[in-house]
């Protein structure tokens, strides 16, 4: 896919971050959008800034951790577009802290919004798309799960970004493959953003305030700032990994934006697998960062 013009892109979290940043490049390459996002205001903001510059936008509030929100938004966006050309899944970074500590609607919110969210996108899209490929012989489509890319180096106190990572990274080979199985002309990528853990005060959005934890806000707070020291600057803007995203899709490319720390850090976990030993801690590069997050 390298044509985007007039081509039709569904993307989920699409009211800020990096979201709206795929949305606005999207808009950009001349694409028409179908916007969707949990936080109503900001995706109408979105929405009208987007269809001010002459984008054809449609938008809907929309819960991707819950199937019938997804299947709506699949049905709306065919009445409005008649095809589905482009999906990106973009989730939301989880919450710091020890694995074990998460409450359970902790890992609803940000394994729910992360995986869970890639999963109805995939099971309720593919096979949409594939019923356009079906109708138009020159039909060319592109499934882009995002994950948080601290995420796959499998540092501490980051469990849910770490499981969601993976679980994307898992979820993404296997749809490349079963989609090269059947013959599709659809393909599939992973987008790896650098992008810091949401902070703790912005969790409670998608979260709930209903629903009791046992995290102390306080000790998330610290983490966060432990967790943003350690980590390397961010490479590049969200609209700058957007750029690339289209860029590494347009040249066939299954692992979007990828960072050759994170991928050392990858193939050092594997190496210890293969051996039997301990799994590597890339906090281990920063013992100062590690003796503050113990303390």
């Amino acid at each position: 896919m390298n044509d985007f013009a007039g081509l039709v892109a569904v993307v989920t979290g699409a009211a800020g971050g990096l979201g709206r940043a795929i949305a606005e490049r999207a808009a950009a390459l001349g694409m028409k959008l179908v916007l969707a996002d949990l936080d109503a205001d900001a995706l109408e903001v979105a929405s009208e800034e987007l269809q001010a510059r002459g984008s054809e936008v449609l938008a809907l509030v929309c819960d991707v951790r819950k199937c019938t929100h997804v299947e709506e938004l699949a049905d709306a966006a065919m009445i409005r577009f008649h095809a589905v050309h482009a999906l990106f899944n973009v989730g939301a970074c989880g919450v710091p802290g020890l694995v074990w500590e998460y409450a359970e609607a902790d890992w609803e919110a940000g394994a729910g919004a992360n995986l869970a969210g890639a999963v109805n996108g995939v099971r309720i899209f593919a096979p949409l798309m594939l019923g356009c490929a079906a109708r138009d012989p020159a039909y060319r489509g592109h499934i882009v799960n995002t994950a948080a890319l601290h995420g796959l180096a499998g540092a501490p106190a980051l469990g849910m970004d770490n499981v969601s990572a993976h679980g994307l990274l898992a979820l993404s080979e296997t749809l490349y493959h079963d989609l090269r199985l059947v013959d599709a002309p659809v393909t599939a990528s992973l987008l790896c953003a650098r992008v810091l853990p949401k902070p703790p005060a912005q969790a409670h959005h998608h979260r709930g305030e209903a629903h009791a934890q046992t995290l102390d806000e306080d000790g998330k707070q610290a983490v966060h700032r432990l967790v943003e020291d350690a980590l390397p600057a961010a490479p590049a803007t969200p609209e700058e990994v957007a750029r690339h995203a289209f860029e590494g899709m347009a040249r066939g490319e299954f692992l979007l934006c990828a960072d050759p720390q994170t991928l050392v850090a990858m193939a050092e976990r594997i190496a210890a697998l293969e051996r039997g030993r301990a799994p590597a801690d890339p906090l281990d590069l920063a013992p100062r960062i590690r003796e503050r997050l113990s303390r």
